[in-house]
Protein backbone atom coordinates (compact mmCIF):
# COMPACT_ATOMS: atom_id res chain seq x y z
CA UNK A 1 0.00 0.00 0.00
CA UNK A 2 1.47 3.33 -1.19
CA UNK A 3 1.70 6.06 1.54
CA UNK A 4 -1.03 8.15 -0.33
CA UNK A 5 -3.64 5.26 -0.26
CA UNK A 6 -2.70 4.48 3.36
CA UNK A 7 -3.71 8.39 3.69
CA UNK A 8 -6.70 8.11 2.02
CA UNK A 9 -7.88 4.97 4.21
CA UNK A 10 -7.35 6.67 7.25
CA UNK A 11 -9.09 9.69 6.53
CA UNK A 12 -11.93 7.52 4.95
CA UNK A 13 -12.03 5.82 8.43
CA UNK A 14 -11.58 9.04 10.26
CA UNK A 15 -14.78 10.64 8.48
CA UNK A 16 -16.75 7.41 9.29
CA UNK A 17 -16.10 7.77 13.07
CA UNK A 18 -16.53 11.51 13.43
CA UNK A 19 -19.88 11.75 11.21
CA UNK A 20 -22.58 8.96 11.94
CA UNK A 21 -24.45 9.71 9.48
CA UNK A 22 -21.81 9.41 6.64
CA UNK A 23 -20.55 5.99 8.27
CA UNK A 24 -24.61 5.08 8.21
CA UNK A 25 -24.58 5.98 4.57
CA UNK A 26 -21.40 4.39 3.43
CA UNK A 27 -22.63 0.85 5.07
CA UNK A 28 -26.19 1.33 3.70
CA UNK A 29 -24.72 1.73 0.13
CA UNK A 30 -22.82 -0.80 0.62
CA UNK A 31 -25.26 -3.27 1.38
CA UNK A 32 -27.26 -2.37 -1.47
CA UNK A 33 -24.22 -2.73 -4.10
CA UNK A 34 -23.58 -6.40 -2.78
CA UNK A 35 -27.42 -6.97 -2.74
CA UNK A 36 -27.14 -5.77 -6.62
CA UNK A 37 -24.11 -7.70 -7.19
CA UNK A 38 -25.60 -11.10 -5.46
CA UNK A 39 -28.97 -10.27 -7.66
CA UNK A 40 -27.11 -9.69 -10.94
CA UNK A 41 -25.04 -13.09 -10.04
CA UNK A 42 -28.29 -15.49 -9.30
CA UNK A 43 -30.12 -14.00 -12.47
CA UNK A 44 -27.33 -14.84 -14.57
CA UNK A 45 -26.88 -18.36 -13.22
CA UNK A 46 -30.81 -18.66 -13.61
CA UNK A 47 -29.88 -19.74 -17.01
CA UNK A 48 -27.54 -22.48 -16.41
CA UNK A 49 -28.94 -24.03 -13.78
CA UNK A 50 -31.87 -25.32 -15.88
CA UNK A 51 -31.97 -29.09 -16.40
CA UNK A 52 -30.82 -29.68 -19.88
CA UNK A 53 -30.04 -27.15 -22.71
CA UNK A 54 -31.95 -24.19 -22.13
CA UNK A 55 -31.16 -23.44 -26.13
CA UNK A 56 -32.70 -26.48 -27.39
CA UNK A 57 -35.29 -26.52 -24.81
CA UNK A 58 -36.47 -22.75 -26.10
CA UNK A 59 -36.07 -23.55 -29.53
CA UNK A 60 -38.20 -27.12 -29.63
CA UNK A 61 -36.77 -30.59 -29.50
CA UNK A 62 -37.28 -30.75 -33.37
CA UNK A 63 -34.75 -27.93 -34.20
CA UNK A 64 -32.31 -28.59 -35.94
CA UNK A 65 -28.41 -29.08 -34.63
CA UNK A 66 -27.25 -26.00 -36.57
CA UNK A 67 -30.09 -23.62 -35.36
CA UNK A 68 -29.08 -24.75 -31.82
CA UNK A 69 -25.76 -24.38 -32.01
CA UNK A 70 -26.09 -20.92 -34.18
CA UNK A 71 -28.27 -19.49 -31.45
CA UNK A 72 -26.08 -20.68 -28.44
CA UNK A 73 -23.07 -18.92 -30.04
CA UNK A 74 -25.27 -15.33 -30.83
CA UNK A 75 -26.24 -15.88 -27.14
CA UNK A 76 -22.37 -16.60 -25.81
CA UNK A 77 -23.53 -19.84 -24.40
CA UNK A 78 -20.70 -21.27 -26.21
CA UNK A 79 -17.97 -19.58 -23.74
CA UNK A 80 -16.26 -20.78 -20.76
CA UNK A 81 -18.32 -19.82 -17.91
CA UNK A 82 -16.57 -16.60 -16.17
CA UNK A 83 -16.09 -15.42 -19.65
CA UNK A 84 -20.07 -15.15 -20.06
CA UNK A 85 -19.88 -14.29 -16.35
CA UNK A 86 -17.45 -11.03 -17.06
CA UNK A 87 -19.83 -10.36 -20.69
CA UNK A 88 -22.89 -10.58 -19.00
CA UNK A 89 -21.40 -7.77 -16.65
CA UNK A 90 -20.06 -6.00 -18.91
CA UNK A 91 -23.22 -5.76 -21.15
CA UNK A 92 -25.58 -4.68 -18.03
CA UNK A 93 -23.02 -1.66 -17.95
CA UNK A 94 -23.78 -0.36 -21.08
CA UNK A 95 -27.50 -1.17 -21.09
CA UNK A 96 -27.83 -4.71 -23.14
CA UNK A 97 -29.33 -7.23 -21.48
CA UNK A 98 -29.32 -9.41 -24.47
CA UNK A 99 -31.70 -10.47 -27.32
CA UNK A 100 -35.19 -12.84 -26.79
CA UNK A 101 -34.61 -15.80 -28.30
CA UNK A 102 -38.21 -15.70 -29.77
CA UNK A 103 -38.47 -12.62 -31.39
CA UNK A 104 -34.29 -11.90 -31.53
CA UNK A 105 -35.82 -8.04 -30.43
CA UNK A 106 -33.26 -7.04 -27.76
CA UNK A 107 -34.93 -7.43 -24.44
CA UNK A 108 -33.78 -4.12 -23.54
CA UNK A 109 -36.13 -2.50 -26.25
CA UNK A 110 -38.97 -4.86 -24.52
CA UNK A 111 -38.35 -3.75 -21.04
CA UNK A 112 -38.64 -0.09 -22.23
CA UNK A 113 -41.51 -0.40 -23.75
CA UNK A 114 -43.32 -2.45 -20.78
CA UNK A 115 -41.64 -1.20 -18.06
CA UNK A 116 -43.29 2.01 -18.04
CA UNK A 117 -47.14 0.06 -17.60
CA UNK A 118 -45.90 -1.86 -14.89
CA UNK A 119 -44.09 1.81 -13.52
CA UNK A 120 -47.76 3.93 -14.10
CA UNK A 121 -49.73 0.79 -12.25
CA UNK A 122 -47.13 0.75 -9.24
CA UNK A 123 -46.59 4.17 -8.33
CA UNK A 124 -50.68 4.31 -8.76
CA UNK A 125 -51.24 2.13 -6.12
CA UNK A 126 -48.36 3.15 -3.81
CA UNK A 127 -50.22 6.48 -3.96
CA UNK A 128 -53.02 5.73 -3.23
CA UNK A 129 -52.29 3.39 -0.14
CA UNK A 130 -50.60 6.45 1.48
CA UNK A 131 -53.23 8.77 1.05
CA UNK A 132 -55.74 6.76 1.91
CA UNK A 133 -54.49 4.89 4.91
CA UNK A 134 -52.26 7.50 6.98
CA UNK A 135 -55.77 10.02 7.40
CA UNK A 136 -57.88 6.51 7.87
CA UNK A 137 -55.35 5.47 10.66
CA UNK A 138 -54.75 8.62 12.60
CA UNK A 139 -58.58 9.31 12.63
CA UNK A 140 -59.13 5.87 13.65
CA UNK A 141 -56.04 6.33 16.78
CA UNK A 142 -57.67 9.73 17.34
CA UNK A 143 -61.36 8.24 18.12
CA UNK A 144 -60.54 5.17 19.71
CA UNK A 145 -57.25 6.47 21.67
CA UNK A 146 -57.41 5.78 25.61
CA UNK A 147 -59.41 2.70 25.23
CA UNK A 148 -62.38 4.65 24.25
CA UNK A 149 -65.36 3.67 21.58
CA UNK A 150 -64.44 -0.41 21.79
CA UNK A 151 -67.20 -1.47 19.61
CA UNK A 152 -65.08 0.94 16.54
CA UNK A 153 -61.88 -0.15 17.30
CA UNK A 154 -62.97 -4.35 16.98
CA UNK A 155 -64.72 -3.60 13.77
CA UNK A 156 -61.90 -1.72 11.91
CA UNK A 157 -59.57 -4.25 13.63
CA UNK A 158 -61.88 -6.99 11.98
CA UNK A 159 -62.34 -5.66 8.71
CA UNK A 160 -58.80 -4.80 8.39
CA UNK A 161 -57.59 -8.27 9.33
CA UNK A 162 -60.37 -9.93 6.40
CA UNK A 163 -59.66 -7.90 3.58
CA UNK A 164 -55.87 -8.45 3.87
CA UNK A 165 -56.49 -11.76 4.23
CA UNK A 166 -57.96 -11.67 0.77
CA UNK A 167 -55.25 -12.61 -2.18
CA UNK A 168 -54.84 -9.82 -4.32
CA UNK A 169 -55.67 -12.24 -7.24
CA UNK A 170 -59.07 -13.19 -5.61
CA UNK A 171 -59.84 -9.27 -5.12
CA UNK A 172 -59.05 -8.38 -8.48
CA UNK A 173 -61.20 -11.33 -9.61
CA UNK A 174 -64.21 -10.14 -7.33
CA UNK A 175 -63.48 -6.41 -8.65
CA UNK A 176 -63.68 -7.68 -11.79
CA UNK A 177 -67.18 -9.51 -11.59
CA UNK A 178 -68.68 -6.75 -9.49
CA UNK A 179 -67.41 -3.20 -11.13
CA UNK A 180 -66.88 -4.55 -14.96
CA UNK A 181 -69.23 -7.52 -15.98
CA UNK A 182 -72.03 -6.77 -13.29
CA UNK A 183 -72.34 -2.79 -13.42
CA UNK A 184 -70.50 -2.47 -16.82
CA UNK A 185 -68.76 0.49 -14.93
CA UNK A 186 -65.12 -0.15 -15.83
CA UNK A 187 -63.15 -1.68 -18.47
CA UNK A 188 -62.59 -5.47 -18.00
CA UNK A 189 -59.30 -5.35 -18.99
CA UNK A 190 -56.84 -3.78 -20.81
CA UNK A 191 -55.52 0.05 -20.62
CA UNK A 192 -57.53 1.71 -22.86
CA UNK A 193 -57.86 5.48 -20.75
CA UNK A 194 -57.65 6.51 -17.23
CA UNK A 195 -60.85 4.57 -16.20
CA UNK A 196 -58.77 1.37 -16.95
CA UNK A 197 -56.50 2.32 -13.81
CA UNK A 198 -59.21 1.45 -11.56
CA UNK A 199 -59.54 -1.61 -10.86
CA UNK A 200 -55.84 -3.03 -11.31
CA UNK A 201 -54.56 -0.25 -8.46
CA UNK A 202 -57.70 -0.98 -6.53
CA UNK A 203 -56.68 -4.60 -6.64
CA UNK A 204 -52.88 -4.06 -5.64
CA UNK A 205 -53.73 -0.98 -3.19
CA UNK A 206 -56.72 -2.92 -0.84
CA UNK A 207 -54.79 -5.04 0.83
CA UNK A 208 -51.92 -2.65 1.76
CA UNK A 209 -54.45 0.01 2.68
CA UNK A 210 -56.09 -2.44 5.40
CA UNK A 211 -52.87 -3.71 6.99
CA UNK A 212 -50.94 -0.03 6.74
CA UNK A 213 -53.80 1.77 8.24
CA UNK A 214 -53.74 -0.81 11.08
CA UNK A 215 -50.31 -0.21 12.09
CA UNK A 216 -50.32 3.56 11.44
CA UNK A 217 -53.44 3.46 14.04
CA UNK A 218 -51.41 1.28 16.67
CA UNK A 219 -47.97 3.75 16.21
CA UNK A 220 -49.98 6.36 17.02
CA UNK A 221 -52.27 5.53 19.79
CA UNK A 222 -48.52 4.32 21.13
CA UNK A 223 -47.43 8.03 20.60
CA UNK A 224 -50.30 9.83 22.18
CA UNK A 225 -49.53 7.84 25.60
CA UNK A 226 -46.15 9.84 25.64
CA UNK A 227 -45.12 12.37 27.64
CA UNK A 228 -44.42 14.90 24.99
CA UNK A 229 -47.64 14.90 23.61
CA UNK A 230 -49.20 15.19 27.02
CA UNK A 231 -46.82 18.26 27.38
CA UNK A 232 -47.96 19.57 23.74
CA UNK A 233 -51.27 19.72 25.19
CA UNK A 234 -50.81 21.47 28.67
CA UNK A 235 -49.17 24.18 26.46
CA UNK A 236 -52.88 23.69 24.77
CA UNK A 237 -51.74 24.00 21.36
CA UNK A 238 -54.60 23.27 18.35
CA UNK A 239 -54.92 19.28 18.22
CA UNK A 240 -54.68 19.29 14.64
CA UNK A 241 -50.78 20.77 14.96
CA UNK A 242 -50.10 18.27 17.92
CA UNK A 243 -51.21 15.36 15.39
CA UNK A 244 -49.71 16.78 12.36
CA UNK A 245 -46.43 18.17 13.63
CA UNK A 246 -45.83 15.64 16.92
CA UNK A 247 -47.63 12.32 16.66
CA UNK A 248 -47.57 11.22 12.91
CA UNK A 249 -43.76 12.59 12.56
CA UNK A 250 -42.90 10.01 15.71
CA UNK A 251 -45.08 7.40 14.59
CA UNK A 252 -44.25 7.06 11.30
CA UNK A 253 -40.33 6.48 11.88
CA UNK A 254 -41.80 2.97 13.27
CA UNK A 255 -43.97 2.73 10.72
CA UNK A 256 -42.06 2.98 7.86
CA UNK A 257 -39.57 -0.10 8.65
CA UNK A 258 -43.06 -2.37 7.76
CA UNK A 259 -43.92 -0.27 5.14
CA UNK A 260 -40.77 -1.83 3.30
CA UNK A 261 -41.62 -4.81 3.20
CA UNK A 262 -45.47 -3.69 2.61
CA UNK A 263 -44.84 -1.92 -1.02
CA UNK A 264 -41.94 -4.85 -1.74
CA UNK A 265 -44.89 -7.12 -1.42
CA UNK A 266 -46.57 -4.66 -4.03
CA UNK A 267 -44.10 -5.15 -6.17
CA UNK A 268 -44.57 -8.66 -6.62
CA UNK A 269 -48.24 -8.47 -6.50
CA UNK A 270 -48.58 -6.80 -9.51
CA UNK A 271 -47.60 -10.05 -11.63
CA UNK A 272 -50.96 -11.44 -11.24
CA UNK A 273 -52.74 -8.41 -11.03
CA UNK A 274 -51.18 -7.50 -14.53
CA UNK A 275 -51.91 -10.54 -16.00
CA UNK A 276 -55.54 -10.72 -14.61
CA UNK A 277 -56.38 -7.19 -16.38
CA UNK A 278 -54.07 -8.18 -19.44
CA UNK A 279 -52.26 -5.26 -18.74
CA UNK A 280 -49.22 -4.49 -21.46
CA UNK A 281 -46.42 -4.51 -18.46
CA UNK A 282 -43.75 -6.51 -17.35
CA UNK A 283 -45.67 -8.82 -15.31
CA UNK A 284 -47.38 -10.32 -18.03
CA UNK A 285 -44.60 -10.37 -20.36
CA UNK A 286 -42.68 -12.35 -17.57
CA UNK A 287 -45.28 -15.07 -17.69
CA UNK A 288 -45.23 -15.29 -21.22
CA UNK A 289 -41.77 -15.63 -21.42
CA UNK A 290 -41.70 -18.29 -19.03
CA UNK A 291 -43.98 -20.20 -20.75
CA UNK A 292 -42.06 -19.57 -24.13
CA UNK A 293 -39.16 -19.92 -22.37
CA UNK A 294 -37.51 -17.08 -23.66
CA UNK A 295 -34.71 -17.20 -20.76
CA UNK A 296 -32.88 -13.66 -21.48
CA UNK A 297 -36.27 -11.72 -21.04
CA UNK A 298 -37.10 -13.82 -17.57
CA UNK A 299 -33.30 -12.97 -16.60
CA UNK A 300 -34.11 -9.16 -17.22
CA UNK A 301 -37.70 -8.90 -15.73
CA UNK A 302 -36.43 -10.87 -12.44
CA UNK A 303 -33.43 -8.47 -12.42
CA UNK A 304 -35.77 -5.10 -12.71
CA UNK A 305 -38.15 -6.53 -9.84
CA UNK A 306 -35.29 -7.53 -8.04
CA UNK A 307 -33.77 -3.80 -7.78
CA UNK A 308 -37.08 -2.62 -7.45
CA UNK A 309 -37.69 -4.45 -3.96
CA UNK A 310 -33.77 -3.14 -3.01
CA UNK A 311 -34.19 0.82 -4.32
CA UNK A 312 -37.55 0.23 -2.42
CA UNK A 313 -35.92 -0.76 1.09
CA UNK A 314 -33.21 1.71 0.35
CA UNK A 315 -35.56 4.78 0.41
CA UNK A 316 -37.24 3.57 3.07
CA UNK A 317 -33.72 3.87 5.02
CA UNK A 318 -33.00 6.86 4.26
CA UNK A 319 -36.67 8.24 4.74
CA UNK A 320 -35.97 6.80 8.50
CA UNK A 321 -32.92 8.52 8.65
CA UNK A 322 -34.16 12.22 7.81
CA UNK A 323 -37.08 11.46 10.09
CA UNK A 324 -34.90 9.90 12.60
CA UNK A 325 -31.81 11.20 12.85
CA UNK A 326 -31.31 9.46 16.23
CA UNK A 327 -31.64 6.03 15.66
CA UNK A 328 -29.30 6.18 12.48
CA UNK A 329 -26.53 7.36 14.63
CA UNK A 330 -27.41 4.96 17.29
CA UNK A 331 -27.07 2.16 14.53
CA UNK A 332 -23.37 4.16 13.20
Amino acid sequence: MTSTTATQAILVRAARSDNPWLSFLLRRGGQFLLSVWVLVTAAFLMIHLIPGDPVRTALGMNAAPEVVEAKRAALGLDLPLPVQYANYIANLFRGDMGVSMQTNQPVADIIATRLPATLQLAALAVLVVLVVSIPVGVIMAVLTNGGRRRGLELGFATANVIVAAIPEFLLAVGLVFLFAVTLRWLPVAGNSGPLSFVLPVAALAIGPIAVFSRIIRVEVVSVLGQDFIRTARAKRLAPARIYRRHALPNAMTATLTLTGLLLSGMVAGTVLVEMIFAWPGLGQMIVSSILSKDYPVVQAIVLIYGVGVLLVNLVVDLLLMALDPRSTIKEA
